[in-house]
């Protein structure tokens, strides 16, 4: 939310995948789980646990309760492969700071993403995958 406005924050996609982890830091650190959601294609899924993928309700839920810990994400991009109009990206990402409840708050992975452009040019999460390769 825009704090002089209590308006939702506008997040576009970018037409960079490159771009794409900045975008989603940038919609992430808004606190609006609405921004977050425009990135991702409607039937996106988000490993919210390691095995445990959701999309939909579930999946907005998910990153919304990563965002109530009141802490901004800072992403990394080691790679970005494109083919076509499918990326993967491999991004280092942590979730570190003190939280609302003046506890230390740190979560963090390497994601292993794959997002599509869509036909507005604009690239949107077809899999978020925020623990890579761990084990579930």
């Amino acid at each position: 939310m825009d704090e002089m406005t209590g308006h939702a924050t506008s997040i576009a996609p970018t037409s960079d995948p490159a771009r794409h982890p900045a975008v989603f830091a940038a919609a992430f650190n808004t606190g609006d789980p609405a921004a977050v959601e425009r990135l991702y294609e409607p039937g996106g899924v988000l490993v919210a646990r390691p095995g445990i993928a959701v999309t939909g309700p579930e999946r907005a839920a998910a990153n919304g309760a990563l965002q109530a810990l009141g802490v901004p994400i800072e992403v990394r991009p080691r790679h970005v492969y494109v083919a076509d109009d499918i990326a993967l990206l491999v991004v280092d990402w942590v979730v570190e700071g003190t939280g609302g409840d003046g506890g230390p708050v740190r979560v963090a992975g390497t994601a292993t993403d794959v997002a599509r452009r869509g036909p507005d040019g604009g690239w949107r999460y077809v899999i978020d995958n925020p623990w890579g390769t761990a084990r579930g």
